[in-house]
C-alpha cells in the first residue's frame, strides 16, 4: 500500500481492504446440515481494488469489482472468486498501477485513462435470460460465465444499451420482463434519465429518455404492476464542481427530493412529478398499487450515507442512518406531495423480499440492521450485526444477531420450493468473522431467524465488505 492509500485508511483496513487472490475451492467445510432441496448458486459482488488509489478521496464505491460464487447442491458448497476483468481492470493491469481517479474524476485521472472505459462492475449481480451480469450504474452490464466466472465483457444488447444501465433492475415475476433505468446517459452529470424494458430473452423491447429535475445519482427505483417510479434525490453530480477540486458526487441540502411516476407502457412525457423535503434512499424494498394509491417500502435517511456536501465536508452520521420507511402516493388527488412514515426504529439497509412478490403487495421483508441504536458519531453504521424479518401485517420484527464484532451482508431469499408460501424458504448471507479474520456463508430458515443458521459453509479466507447478490436456481 502506498502513501496515497494511507490517506484513505477507512477503506483500506480490516475487511474493507482488497482481496488480492483468486480462489477455487471444491468443497467448503460445512457445520450443520444444508437443506436437501437447496440447489443453485449465490453470487455476490463488491469492490476489491487491484491497485492502491491515485488520490486521497478514494471511496469504497469506486473499487474494481470482484465476484464471489457459492455453488450449492447435494449437501456441498464449492466456491470461486474472480475479478471482473473490465476494460479499466485490463488497462491498469497492463500499466501495473491505478490510472483512474475516484468515480473516474478527470481531475485526478492519469492521461492514459482519459476517454477510456472506467467501469468497475462492482455493485450488483443479475441472473436474467440464462445469463449472469455484474452491474454498476455508470456503465453497461458486464457479463460473466455462470460457472467459471470468466469475463465476457460489457454488453449492449443489440446496440440498444450504449452507455449505462442501473445496478438495480426489477424483474416482473409474471411477465419475466426486466425493467431498468439509467441516470446521465447523455454524458457525465447530464440531468437526463433512461427507462427501458427487456424481455425474458434479453431483447430490449422498450427504451425512452427524459429530463430529471437535476443531475443526481439515482441508485434504485420502483416498479409495480401498473407503474414505474423514479426517485431523484439531492445526491448531486457536477463536473464543474469536480474541476474546482470539490466533490464530483455530493449532497446538496438546498434541493428537494422528487419522484416521477408513470404508468407502465406509457410515454415518458406523461410522468407526474411528486416532491418532498430533502431526504435520501439508496435502496427500495418493494412497491405496489393499492387502488388509487401507490405504496413503497424504502430505506430512508435524512442525507446520503458516507458522502460529503458540495464543499467536501463530512455529513452527520445520525442523519445518514437509514431506517425502514413507507412512502404513499395519492394518484387520485392533485397534491405534489407524498406521505412518509418510518416503520422501524433500528438503523438498517440492504432490503430484500421474496422476489415472487416484486411489484405486488408483500407481507414480509428482510434486511440488515443493528440490534441496538447506534451512537451519533458511529462512522461504521453501514457494518450491520443483525438480519431482520419484518411482518408488515402485524408490525412484528424478528432478528438474528451475530457475535460482537462480526458483520453480515445483504441477505438473499430462496423459496423452499416453487409452491411455498411467501417468505417460506432460506435466507443466505455472507458474514465477516472479526476475531478469525475470515468469512462464512450462512443458511437460515427464513421463517425462524432467531434460531440461527441451519448450516454454515466456512471459508479459509475473507470476503471483503461488498454490496449486493443474486440467486441462480439449479445446478
Amino acid at each position: 500500500m502506498n502513501a496515497q492509500a494511507q490517506k484513505s485508511p477507512h477503506f483500506f483496513t480490516g475487511n474493507y481492504a482488497p482481496l488480492t487472490e483468486e480462489h477455487d475451492i471444491a468443497a467448503l467445510d460445512i457445520e450443520g446440515t444444508l437443506p436437501p432441496g437447496l440447489s443453485g448458486s449465490l453470487y455476490r459482488v463488491g469492490p476489491s481494488p487491484q491497485y492502491a488509489p491515485r488520490d486521497d478521496s478514494y471511496h469504497w464505491f469506486s473499487g474494481d469489482g470482484m465476484v464471489h460464487a457459492f455453488h450449492i447442491g447435494k449437501g456441498r458448497v464449492s466456491y470461486r472468486n474472480r475479478w471482473a476483468r473490465t476494460p479499466k481492470w485490463q488497462l491498469e493491469h497492463e500499466a501495473g498501477r491505478a490510472l483512474f481517479g475516484t468515480f473516474g474524476n478527470p481531475a485526478t485521472s492519469d492521461p492514459l485513462a482519459q476517454g477510456r472505459n472506467g467501469g468497475t462492475a462492482n455493485t450488483s449481480m443479475l441472473w436474467h435470460g440464462g445469463r449472469l451480469f455484474a452491474l454498476e450504474e455508470s456503465h453497461q452490464p458486464f457479463e460473466l460465465d455462470a460457472l467459471t466466472l470468466a469475463s465476457k465483457g460489457h454488453q449492449s444488447f443489440g446496440d440498444r444499451v450504449t452507455s449505462r444501465c442501473t445496478a438495480h433492475p426489477k424483474v416482473d415475476p409474471e411477465s419475466g420482463e426486466l425493467h431498468f433505468f439509467a441516470y446521465s446517459p447523455d454524458g457525465p452529470c447530464s440531468p437526463t434519465m433512461l427507462y427501458g424494458v427487456m424481455d425474458r430473452h434479453c431483447e430490449v423491447a422498450q427504451l425512452q429518455s427524459f429530463t430529471a429535475p437535476y443531475a443526481s445519482m439515482v441508485h434504485d427505483f420502483m416498479v409495480t404492476r401498473g407503474h414505474v417510479l423514479f426517485p431523484v434525490m439531492p445526491l448531486t453530480l457536477s463536473v464543474e464542481r469536480a474541476m474546482r477540486g470539490q466533490p464530483l458526487l455530493a449532497w446538496d441540502a438546498a434541493r428537494r427530493t422528487h419522484v416521477g411516476v408513470m404508468r407502465r407502457g406509457s410515454a415518458v412525457d406523461t410522468l407526474r412529478w411528486f416532491d418532498t423535503d430533502a431526504c435520501h434512499v439508496f435502496h427500495v424494498m418493494n412497491a405496489w398499487d393499492d387502488g388509487d394509491t401507490i405504496v413503497a417500502y424504502v430505506m430512508q435517511s435524512d442525507t446520503a450515507p458516507g458522502l460529503p456536501d458540495a464543499e467536501g465536508r463530512a455529513g452527520d452520521p445520525a442523519a445518514m442512518a437509514a431506517r425502514l420507511c413507507r412512502w404513499t402516493f395519492d394518484m387520485a388527488g392533485e397534491s405534489r406531495g407524498f406521505q412518509r412514515e418510518y416503520l422501524d426504529d433500528l438503523v438498517a439497509e440492504f432490503p430484500r423480499i421474496d422476489e415472487r412478490y416484486t411489484g405486488r403487495r408483500n407481507r414480509c421483508g428482510f434486511y440488515t440492521c443493528h440490534a441496538t441504536p447506534r451512537a451519533r458519531d458511529d462512522t461504521q453504521s453501514v457494518l450491520y450485526d443483525s438480519l431482520a424479518r419484518f411482518d408488515f401485517d402485524t408490525g412484528e420484527r424478528s432478528l438474528y444477531t451475530l457475535p460482537n464484532g462480526d458483520v453480515v451482508s445483504e441477505p438473499v431469499f430462496v423459496p423452499r420450493d416453487e409452491g411455498s408460501a411467501e417468505g417460506d424458504g432460506w435466507l443466505l448471507a455472507v458474514v465477516w468473522r472479526e476475531d478469525e479474520r475470515r468469512s462464512d456463508l450462512l443458511v437460515l430458515d427464513a421463517t425462524d431467524l432467531p434460531a440461527g443458521p441451519v448450516a454454515v459453509a466456512r471459508l479459509p479466507h475473507r470476503v471483503p465488505f461488498g454490496f449486493h447478490g443474486t440467486w441462480r436456481p439449479g445446478l
